[in-house]
């Protein structure tokens, strides 16, 4: 007896065969997957204490983001577009202006925008940045995890060290009152250990933690701590590879591959964020080393210089897609980040015949679990696997007509579109509301500490509307 049988969908399943069954049907049993086929057969071999009728929808596993960063939510459009402004606000809070309800609240919101939107696995770097982790207290990172059980998605949380030469001015809050202290990188080494002591692999599996340091560019080998940023480098790479957790750095760009190739640090648990600018040789190296690359599409990064996308992939490179979320223009919604990255693509070489579809669907399913090292567990609907799955609901007006279903729900579809979740075979989202969760008492908190952190900051000039918003081809002011 099976627990739940999704039926009379179309299976895109995105398994070895990448099979698509027109008139399909899911078997779940406890949180796995226990039979993928037509419905007529799935039917007949199995019955179930619950039916959900997947009439006019695509049945599909859930969406891996392979990067994004927690506390961004709450600061989102902070700025106006400016980057001095933005990083400010994120500098600020990730230091001296936040407490963990300001952690909890956002780990909720973009928790929940992440269900909303389908997807079941993500990515979130405990802050973002060169200097901004919050990681000189457990208290914060608790508060995230907390934050994310509540509403039930899977998340690997990135936790470690920052930027050389420490110590770092940190900031607690008790009401009003505002307490500043120096940080080492042994407190932020600590805080990580503990963390993922205490919440990798928990929950069912539900939460996992990985450990990142800044990426290394030749700028920081020329100047104070430079050598200090390699041995800590090195140093939180070899924790990660004994504990078996991804290592994971944020924005690669033009040469610093080669710089992280000679410090040691690349191999196949080594997730590289960005990635632009890479030379022949830095392909080459990722390629030989089996590091993985996660591209974001709407990143600023992607505007400034180009991920070698297809070039990767043609070396056997794995490539995932990740949000870079939230931030001032892009969303956790991975269908449009799909679309950005094949229309970005096609744009550099003039031919839309690069990066099909498929691909770019695969690169948030399958090629994402892989980069996170969890293929065996999700990334695709297979016996044995775990049931997270989600329902697109393909009777709508951009969706129709109803053909070449693997098409439409990359090109046309959106995050609204999805009508189900399911994550570990317990219904998150249905009918496009969430199940277990209050939504207004997630806005609300999130609403209500954004506040407190403007005013402990003093950044509320930064909400304003900018000068050149209306009326200009281009808003000068933005131009660092």
């Amino acid at each position: 007896m099976a627990d739940i049988i999704i039926r009379n969908g179309t299976v895109i399943a995105i398994d070895p065969e990448r099979r698509i069954i027109a008139d399909g049907a899911v078997a779940i049993t406890g949180d796995r997957i226990v039979a993928v086929g037509p419905t007529e057969e799935i039917l007949r071999d199995h019955d179930a204490r619950e039916i959900i009728d997947a009439s006019g929808m695509a049945i599909m596993p859930g969406l891996v983001d392979s990067h994004a960063h927690a506390g961004h939510g709450l600061i989102k459009t902070i700025g106006g577009g400016r980057g001095d402004l933005w990083y400010q606000a994120c500098q600020g809070a990730y230091t001296v202006g936040s407490t963990p309800e300001f952690w909890h609240a956002e780990a909720q919101l973009a928790a929940l925008e992440r269900l909303r939107f389908g997807v079941t696995t993500g990515v979130s770097l405990l802050g973002g940045g060169d200097s901004i982790m919050r990681t000189d207290d457990p208290a914060y990172g608790d508060a995230h995890m907390e934050g994310v059980l509540g509403i039930g998605t899977r998340s690997v949380v990135a936790v470690g060290t920052t930027r050389p030469p420490h110590p770092l001015t940190y900031a607690r809050w008790n009401g009003s009152l505002r307490t500043d202290y120096p940080v080492t990188f042994e407190q932020q080494l600590a805080t990580s250990l503990d963390l993922a002591d205490r919440w990798h692999r928990s929950h069912e599996d539900r939460l996992h933690v990985a450990f990142l340091t800044p990426t290394v560019h030749q700028q920081h080998l020329d100047g104070p701590g430079g050598g200090d940023a390699i041995a800590h480098s090195r140093k939180v790479k070899q924790i990660a590879e004994e504990r078996g957790l991804i290592f994971t750095q944020d924005g690669h760009t033009k040469g610093s591959v080669r710089i992280a190739r000679d410090i040691g640090i690349l191999g196949p648990r080594t997730l590289l964020s960005h990635a632009t600018g890479l030379t022949d040789e830095e392909i080459s190296i990722c390629a030989e080393t089996g590091t993985t690359v996660v591209h974001n599409p709407s990143a600023v990064a992607s505007i400034l210089a180009r991920c070698p996308v297809t070039e990767l992939l043609d070396a056997g490179v794995t490539v995932a897609i990740g949000s870079d979320a939230t931030a001032p223009d892009r969303s956790a919604d991975m269908f449009r980040h799909m679309q950005q990255c094949m229309h970005y693509h096609r744009t550099y070489f003039h031919d839309p015949s690069w990066l099909p579809p498929g691909k770019a669907l695969e690169m948030c399913t399958i090629d994402g679990a892989r980069v996170l090292g969890l293929e065996e567990e999700i990334g695709s609907l297979e016996p044995g696997k775990k049931a997270d799955i989600i329902l697109v609901d393909l009777r709508r007006p951009h969706l129709y007509p109803a053909n070449m279903p693997e098409f439409r729900v990359t090109y046309f579809a959106n995050g609204n579109d999805v009508h189900t979740v399911l994550v570990g075979g317990r219904v998150l989202l249905r009918n496009r509301e969430p199940v277990h969760v209050d939504q207004d008492a997630v806005l609300d908190a999130a609403q209500r500490e954004t506040e407190l952190m403007i005013e402990r900051l003093g950044i509320r000039d930064s909400l304003r509307t900018p000068d050149m918003f209306w009326r200009n081809s281009r808003d000068t002011n933005l131009i660092e």
